[in-house]
């Protein structure tokens, strides 16, 4: 059936095009922005209102086997946070990792209309792929851990490059995945082996593979720029959390040389200072490196206080968290593929390294020269929940209110950063692009992030207000791929988003290699790995950009 609608009188944010705060008309058709449509279609009056695409969060973990363990792990969060069902909406619970059907709707209560979860184990793959099916809303995909996988790793320590470029696109085909995620590269056998500790640097080799965290991070980046993936591979570096990791993200980057590479949570390897000691802030350090090397994106990883759940597959992190935190946490390992880490936080204001944390990811935001390259993220639901979005968009655009909730942290903290010397305040302009337009760019979803002709009509209206936090929590509007679901603030209709997903070319002799592995050291058989595209329901396959 043919849905046409027109929006009128509002102020466009489309940085993708240029337009800044300017009146036009939106055209919406088939689920897609179009030149015009008939003079009957429905109208929506948008006098006084902001008008942007939908947001896209580039990284957050909302899906897969470890976000059910955390749920799992947290039942009196739950309790306390029911989502009651309707007769548009299914019944779920809220707290810090909701569950799949509440974490659709509140994404779009905040007008965000795509995620990407951050990081999936090859073998969960069937279990996220369900699980974003059953996340209502909001279209959505995964990035797959490839980082510590033993397979691969084996074929760079005998020097099969050819193959393991090979072997790298069979398992984004073989899972369905959209994007290389790798985390704490290479650590994850020396903590697990004789030694019990982490890589201290990243030219460090495991006694295991006798291969480095930079040989790791070379080969993937070369690997997935050579198959033209629609993002670069996305990176947790190793030493996350520790002070003087800043050294780490440095020399990091600097592997990446001119190609692409993604940062992830970028804030928590921006620590100055020594290894034992508190950190201090090298934001300095890591936004000029970043400002002047346009290959790399980053996303922030704001901490925000109050609750969080660490949820990593850098098991050495999470080991060491434990003993911080001293609460409930799980720790695991994932058939030769990931480690796994889980454990409940809470980030406190008069807390030195929290305060440290929240003032090195807003010094990360405010020092940055190009709002394309740096995105809004807490690592949700690591830094804190998506749900604190609209109060992280305040502390950026309004200087005076971001003054006030920096007297109220630990001021030893706020001390060793520039945080007080910086005044400058986010425009409309630049929110639409680090929540829209840039993720949209980094991931290559050309049809995503902006307003123009062609562009998936993901779309929403805010009530401009002074009180940006009060006007980033309550969409007047959120269309979702054509369709009207919040209108006045209420849910008029549901939706099943799409599955995101890339398919790159890889030889299918490479199997031959991967199978005799699988008969050695998996407990599921070969033919029964890959997922078939009957997990796929409604999706959509994002090419390549060679």
């Amino acid at each position: 059936m043919t849905t046409s609608l027109r929006i009128v009188n509002g102020k466009l944010y489309d940085p993708t095009n240029d337009i800044d705060g300017e009146s036009r008309d939106i055209c919406i058709e088939n689920g897609k922005i179009v030149d015009s449509v008939d003079t009957d279609a429905k109208k929506i009056d948008a006098q006084g209102m902001v008008i942007m695409p939908g947001g896209v969060d580039i990284h957050c973990h909302i899906a897969g086997p470890k976000v059910n363990l955390a749920r799992k792990l947290q039942p009196e969060d739950h309790r306390l946070d029911p989502h009651p069902g309707s007769a548009l909406m299914r019944s779920g619970t809220g707290g810090i990792v909701p569950s799949t059907f509440t974490t659709g709707y509140r994404y779009a209560t905040l007008g965000y209309t795509t995620a990407m979860e951050a990081a999936v184990t090859p073998i969960g793959a069937r279990h996220a792929l369900e699980e974003l099916h059953d996340t209502p809303v909001i279209d959505k995909g995964f990035y797959v851990l490839l980082g510590n996988n033993i397979f691969l790793q084996k074929l760079l320590q005998q020097g099969r490059t050819e193959e393991f470029k090979q072997a790298v696109a069979w398992w984004i085909n073989a899972t369905k995945a959209y994007a290389v995620k790798l985390v704490n590269p290479g650590g994850d056998e020396p903590w697990k082996g004789k030694r019990n500790s982490n890589v201290a640097n990243i030219d460090e080799k495991s006694t295991e593979t006798d291969l480095s965290p930079r040989d790791i991070i070379d080969a993937f980046i070369g690997a997935v720029n050579e198959l033209g993936l629609p993002h670069p591979p996305h990176l947790h570096s190793n030493n996350l959390g520790h002070s003087g990791n800043v050294s780490t993200t440095m020399e990091t980057m600097r592997t990446a040389a001119d190609r692409r590479l993604h940062m992830a949570h970028i804030q928590f390897h921006s620590y100055g200072g020594e290894l034992g000691k508190n950190p201090v802030s090298a934001a300095q350090e890591i936004a000029e490196y970043i400002n002047s090397h346009p290959n790399i994106t980053c996303d922030v990883g704001q901490v925000m206080f109050g609750k969080s759940t660490i949820m990593t597959a850098d098991a050495p992190l999470a080991y060491m968290l434990r003993g911080i935190s001293k609460n409930k946490w799980v720790n695991a390992d994932t058939e030769c593929e990931s480690g796994c880490g889980i454990l409940p936080f809470s980030y406190q204001e008069n807390i030195y390294v929290h305060a440290l944390q929240w003032a090195i990811g807003l010094e990360l935001f405010l020092l940055s020269q190009d709002p394309w390259r740096i995105i809004l993220s807490t690592d949700h639901p690591n830094g804190g929940s998506f749900m604190s979005y609209p109060k992280l968009i305040r502390l950026l655009m309004d200087k005076e209110f971001r003054k006030q909730e920096i007297k109220s942290v630990n001021q030893k903290a706020i001390n060793k950063t520039i945080l007080q010397d910086l005044d400058r305040e986010y425009s409309l302009n630049e929110i639409a692009i680090i929540t829209r337009a840039g993720p949209a760019k980094a991931l290559n979803l050309k049809h995503k992030g902006h307003l123009g002709v062609g562009a998936d009509a993901d779309i929403t209206v805010y009530d401009e207000h002074e009180d940006k936090e009060l006007m980033f929590s309550a969409p007047r509007y959120v269309i979702k791929s054509g369709k009207l679901i919040i209108e006045d603030h209420e849910f008029k209709q549901d939706h099943i988003g799409r599955l995101l997903h890339t398919s790159p070319d890889y030889d299918e002799t490479i199997i031959e290699s991967i199978r005799p592995f699988f008969e050695k050291y998996y407990s599921i058989e070969f033919d029964n790995y890959a997922v078939n595209d009957s997990y796929l329901h409604d999706h959509e396959v994002i090419p390549g950009i060679n």
